[in-house]
């Protein structure tokens, strides 16, 4: 299911701002996305300064999601414009003196930008923090939140499913009474057709062998049209389907199941179709259940 979540935190750095006169602070931002998708794909886009968490976030995160393609995104920026390096005249004359060196041995080499020696400066004052704790907490906060949104969409989704299940029991219903039906107008036409064959027949067969073979031919084909079974199996995975969704919990791939066993029987019953009304009954089920199966694959 879909969802996305935000957090950030802040700490401060062990350096004090020359101008504010106050600890530095960098904060750490952490988001978490999440959309459709069967199967679990996690894929996590962090700084290089936070690449070692990345096992720790994908273990949190495969605790709490199961399906789903979801991307985890950090960044980490300065809350204090001010916080630029001190540029001490020792730290630029080192710097003039490495550029001096390269250019004598690299003539064309390009000489240093300001921004450029403002970046090296600032690397040899920067101090690796440990991100570990604060990047859990935002992860957990953020998890909370998309698993509090990816639930809210379950409950619609649910009931969506509730809605087509409805309409499904609906259609069965429908399908029940047509078959009885059916049997018996094809066997009075099999009787007719032996009345008219009697008739023709001048003495050839005797009648009773002709209505004998008459009638099994009319209970063959209502054994051929029978749908008994394939109703009762529609009725039970329907009932099964809305056991599951009122259990709740981890039922997406149980649903998946359900789903493909009630595409089977509406299939079956539209093979077996001898009349009209039953082959649209089938295909009505089937572009509900195909509905069902494009919303069920987003369930956890």
């Amino acid at each position: 299911m879909t969802g996305y979540a935000s957090a950030q935190l802040g700490t401060s750095q062990g350096s004090t701002s020359a101008e504010a006169g106050h600890p530095a602070s960098r904060r750490l931002g952490l988001e978490i996305r999440s959309v459709n998708s069967r199967f679990l794909d996690l894929s996590f886009r962090l700084p290089d300064e936070l690449r070692p968490l990345e096992p720790a976030l994908r273990a949190l995160v495969t605790q709490k999601i199961r399906r789903g393609k979801v991307e985890v995104r950090a960044a980490l920026d300065s809350s204090d414009a001010s916080t630029l390096p001190d540029l001490t005249p020792r730290l630029l004359q080192r710097l003039g003196s490495l550029q001096d060196v390269v250019q004598s041995w690299l003539p064309n080499a390009a000489p240093l930008s300001v921004a450029e020696v403002v970046r090296l400066c600032a690397n040899t004052h920067s101090t690796q923090e440990d991100w570990s704790e604060v990047a859990q907490t935002l992860a957990r906060q953020a998890l909370e939140s998309m698993l509090q949104a990816r639930a809210q969409e379950g409950e619609r989704l649910a009931t969506m499913l509730h809605d087509r299940l409805g309409q499904l029991r609906a259609l069965t219903l429908q399908a029940v009474p047509l078959v009885p039906r059916l049997v018996e107008q094809q066997r009075q036409r099999f009787m007719e057709r032996w009345k008219e064959a009697m008739g023709l027949a001048e003495g050839s067969a005797t009648p009773e062998a002709a209505q004998d073979r008459a009638l099994s031919e009319a209970t063959a084909f209502a054994i051929r049209i029978d749908v008994a079974e394939e109703v009762t199996r529609l009725q039970s995975h329907i009932d099964e389907i809305e056991r599951l969704l009122q259990q709740g919990g981890e039922i997406g791939k149980r649903l998946d199941f359900l789903i493909q066993e009630l595409h089977r029987e509406a299939n079956t019953l539209g093979s077996k179709s001898a009349a009209l009304e039953l082959t649209r009954i089938s295909v009505d089920m089937k572009v509900l259940i195909e509905q069902m199966r494009e919303q069920v694959q987003n369930i956890e």
